[in-house]
This record gives structure tokens, C-alpha cells and sequence, in this order.
């Protein structure tokens, strides 16, 4: 009776040690199931220009390899703060940002447009201070917002919606004004090429090279960048 009671006992923690044994190795199975899966993600993804990790306000150095410029990186706290309380992608903020007044709080447009947003006059109320960053996004991104909302999430329409007036985003492409059909052009480049994580930023560099260093120069200047 004894000896059935040994070899009894020792058979039941056998079984337990082999199933916790099956339950290690399922475990580590499992494990690296899920490491090769996200490598597998990550290589697709680099393999289409696609850097998942990568983030556009990462580097500070303006150059052909950044999504955006210095003195736009220099407000990116403040940019996804925004884009989190108007409903909007921070890229596309920082886009309409980088076209408008390249990150300088004091631009001033011949037109009369103020601020990081460059949002006319009659948006703001008489007592508000155009140039206070908070109050221009609030009154820009609310305008950037409602265009998107009419162009039913058309990032393109949307641009030329913010630029032109909303009455562009009926108004078939062909027939808006050279301004409007050339900041959607330079907008949408610098946004897809930041949205699929490009390293080349070639829009960017094109948008510098056509003018748009002037307004960084100043925003550098104001901003006291380097």
C-alpha cells in the first residue's frame, strides 16, 4: 500500500512538472510569435518609406532630411496641445503652421493676416490679442477644423479651404486662384511627406528654396534660434 502510494504520488507530480513545462514553453512560443510579428510589421513598414517610430519633431536641424522646420519643431508641445483640443491631426497643424508663418508668433502678411496661423481681422473679437499664440490657433484651427469638416476629411480641400475661403471646396481645383492651387500644392506635399514618414523632405526643401526661408529666417530671429 505504501509503495502504491509513493509510486502514485510521484507519477502526479511528474504530470505537474511536464504541464508546467508544456505551459513554459507555450509561453515562450507565444512570446516570440509576437516578436517576430512586430519585427515583421516594422520591416514591411520601412521597407515602404514608413517609419512607425519615427516622430516629425524628432530633429531640430533644418535641412532636407526633417519634416519640418526648426522654428516649427519649436512649438511642438503647443502644437499637439492644440490638435488635441480642436480635433485635428498634429501634422496637419504643424503643416498649415509651417506655410503660413513658419512657426514666427509675430508675422504680419501684407494682406494683414497675424500670428502662427496668419488669420485675418475680422476672425478675432476687438478686444483679443492677435499675436497671443493661444488665441490665433484657437481662432485658425477652428477655421482649419470647419474646413475639414466640409471637405468631409479632404485634407487637400481642406487646405484650400483655410487659404482661399470655404467657398473653394465646391468649387472644382482648376478653377481656384493661383494662391490657393499653389499652398495646396506646397501644403499637402509637406503633410504627406511628414504623415508617411519620408526622410527626403523634399517639398519642404522646394517650399524653402521658392521663398519660404524668409518667413523662417524671421521666426528664428523672433524665436532666438540659432
Amino acid at each position: 500500500m505504501s509503495n502504491w502510494y509513493f509510486f502514485h504520488h510521484i507519477s502526479r507530480q511528474s504530470r505537474t512538472f511536464h504541464k508546467r513545462k508544456l505551459n513554459l514553453i507555450s509561453g515562450v512560443v507565444t512570446l516570440l510569435l509576437i516578436v517576430a510579428g512586430i519585427w515583421l510589421m516594422v520591416f514591411v513598414l520601412s521597407e515602404q518609406d514608413m517609419h512607425p517610430f519615427n516622430s516629425p519633431f524628432n530633429s531640430q536641424e533644418n535641412s532636407a532630411h526633417t519634416a519640418f522646420s526648426p522654428s516649427v519643431g519649436y512649438w511642438q508641445p503647443q502644437i499637439n496641445a492644440w490638435a488635441e483640443e480642436y480635433d485635428l491631426d498634429p501634422l496637419l497643424v504643424a503643416t498649415v503652421m509651417q506655410i503660413e508663418s513658419c512657426g514666427d508668433p509675430q508675422a504680419l502678411s501684407p494682406a494683414g493676416a497675424h500670428g502662427l496661423f496668419q488669420v485675418m481681422p475680422y476672425h478675432f473679437l476687438p478686444e483679443e490679442n492677435k499675436y497671443d499664440p493661444n488665441v490665433n490657433a484657437q481662432r485658425g484651427l477652428s477655421y482649419l477644423r470647419d474646413a475639414l469638416t466640409k471637405s468631409n476629411g479632404d485634407i487637400q480641400l481642406a487646405l484650400a479651404g483655410y487659404n482661399g475661403g470655404h467657398g473653394q471646396i465646391e468649387r472644382d481645383p482648376n478653377n481656384w486662384p493661383d494662391e490657393t492651387q499653389h499652398y495646396v500644392h506646397w501644403g499637402y506635399g509637406i503633410y504627406h511627406e511628414s504623415a508617411t514618414g519620408s526622410l527626403t523632405g523634399e517639398t519642404l526643401s522646394a517650399w524653402l528654396r521658392a521663398g519660404g526661408w524668409r518667413l523662417c529666417q524671421s521666426a528664428e530671429e523672433h524665436l532666438g534660434l540659432p
